[in-house]
């Protein structure tokens, strides 16, 4: 059964661009022109995944997204024209997955919807098991242990905490505030570098210090990424 997908923006000559290129690759796709419209679709028959505009008439694309990640997790995908670093990280914060920049390529769309449905198909996987399995990293949630390959890796509970919130979440970039925010909570004072040190120090017991990261990658001004890592 092919993948559903809600396109919600209230230009037509995107809409058309981006619903063709999506039909051409599989998805079965369905249109809203404006927030409201989307959000009546989404409650209706929720899609697998949600490409939304940012600036769209009756609602804007970052309330529609706070709206939606109320009740729903299916992938979100922002669509903006405005490339600054402020609505881009807002867009992630508030439950955005990903973000695309307008004018953006076919190729570059399809990539960001498949790697966004995989991630959330491994997510639900995941939920489902306690053992987290990442190319050669294991995370056994149960008893809260690290495996590098046959090699027990000793965190704090705090570093665990990170590295399995950020695998939980892999592909997807996750803001220092975020982080802050979910692992540390509103009442903490500490500051954004308490994240920056928590995880030097997950590289260094993972030895993922070299110039080409393994599993943790910075995303500069932004704040960090887990890597997709091969399972095979």
């Amino acid at each position: 059964m092919s993948e559903r997908i809600l396109v919600v923006d209230d230009e037509p000559s995107i809409v058309e661009l981006v619903a063709y290129n999506l039909r051409s690759a599989g998805y079965e796709v369905m249109t809203a022109a404006d927030g409201v419209e989307a959000l009546a679709m989404i409650d209706e028959d929720p899609p697998d995944l949600v490409l939304l505009d940012v600036m769209l008439p009756e609602l804007d694309g970052f309330s529609v997204c706070q709206r939606i990640r109320k009740s729903h997790n299916m992938p979100i995908i922002m669509l903006t024209a405005r490339g600054g670093e402020e609505d881009k990280v807002w867009g992630l914060e508030i439950g955005a997955d990903d973000y695309i920049t307008k004018p953006f390529s076919p190729k570059e769309l399809l990539a960001r919807v498949r790697a966004a449905l995989r991630r959330h198909e491994g997510d639900v996987t995941q939920q489902e098991s306690k053992v987290i399995h990442m190319g050669e990293l294991t995370i056994d949630e149960d008893t809260r242990r690290v495996y590098l390959g046959e090699t027990l890796v000793e965190l704090t509970p705090k570093e665990f905490d990170l590295l399995s919130y950020m695998a939980k979440n892999t592909g997807r970039v996750l803001s220092r505030d975020l982080l802050l925010r979910i692992l540390w909570g509103y009442e903490y004072t500490g500051g954004t570098r308490t994240v920056d040190v928590h995880v030097r120090r997950l590289r260094q017991k993972l030895n993922d210090t070299g110039d080409e990261p393994r599993f943790i990658e910075t995303v500069h001004g932004v704040g960090y990424r887990f890597l997709e890592q091969n399972n095979a």
